[in-house]
């Protein structure tokens, strides 16, 4: 069963779309043992970032999300490749502050909102990524996933994302969804959008409720007849592997590669974002250099 849809409005005027990311939030939480914040801060952004991903055109292309907020959980990264299957890590996942007064998980507290939210476009026909950054507006990250859009894009957009994390700190449902105005959108449709969303329960209260992504589309753009573009299954998923770490450290240089063997000739890295390790004998890499090398 599909877990992402991707929806336009019959007019071509709203596009929509939607992820229940349960499933992905479940294995961020296993590989990095986060606390019931730290699965809602990297959870939501691992969510957005994947609904990014899903409306990227070209397959080659990608993008990293990367919140620093000044927050005691530290920056916190989310990657995405133009399906949207993510990963992602947070500094210090083991952070815990008590609910807001509403009973919610503080995220903008563990995230901090004194910083920035830096968007990093790669694009795979041009040279250099194209690198947006724009100030938090509350480190809780639909709202500043929404504010990068209207402020770097100037796209009208609205971000909504939640995750709930049950007693035993499991995920019990995460999802979320992006709804984008075209050009040419008018006050009038401008304002039942409005209401619409208005209307809609949290995202964690539909999936509760049983609700698909296929059913927030139906919510959030009611009176628009909104079409299904496309379905999809999105997934967290590492691309790391021993071939690249090596090449990794072979672009260290030698130099740099006989400093670290000196220091002990067995080399160990461990992936940030699934925590694979690697081991290489650094004798045998730089066998492979030449001694020329810088």
């Amino acid at each position: 069963m599909s877990n992402l849809i991707r929806g336009i409005s019959e007019n071509g005027g709203v596009v929509f779309c939607g992820v229940d990311s349960t499933e992905i939030v479940r294995t961020a939480e296993k590989l990095h043992t986060t606390s019931a914040t730290c699965s809602a801060a990297l959870g939501r952004l691992l969510t957005g970032v994947s609904l990014m991903g899903a409306m990227l055109k070209d397959d080659g292309d990608s993008i990293t999300l990367r919140v620093s907020g000044g927050g005691p959980a530290g920056v916190v990264i989310a990657c995405t490749d133009a399906h949207g299957d993510v990963k992602g890590c947070i500094d210090h996942p083991l952070v815990e502050l008590p609910a807001k007064e509403n009973g919610h998980l503080d995220v903008g507290g563990a995230v901090g909102k004194d910083g920035v939210l830096t968007v990093i476009r790669d694009n795979k026909l041009q040279k250099e990524p194209t690198v947006g950054q724009v100030p938090l507006v509350s480190g809780e990250i639909a709202e500043d996933i929404t504010s990068y859009y209207a402020y770097s894009e100037q796209i009208p957009t609205v971000c909504a994302l939640g995750v709930l994390v049950d007693k035993d700190l499991s995920i019990a449902c995460a999802g979320g969804y992006l709804l984008q105005l075209l050009p040419g959108a008018t006050d009038a449709e401008i304002t039942r959008l409005e209401q619409n969303i208005a209307a809609m329960p949290s995202v964690t209260e539909m999936l509760r409720a049983g609700k698909t992504p296929q059913d927030m589309m139906e919510l959030a753009m009611a009176g628009f007849d909104p079409q299904v573009l496309d379905t999809r299954e999105v997934k967290y998923q590492c691309d790391c592997s021993e071939e690249r770490t090596k090449d990794m450290l072979l672009s260290l240089g030698r130099k740099e590669l006989v400093k670290l063997r000196d220091e002990d000739p067995k080399c160990e890295v461990v992936c940030h974002f699934c925590h694979t390790k690697y081991e290489f004998d650094l004798n045998e890499l730089l066998a492979e250099t030449t001694p020329e090398e810088k």
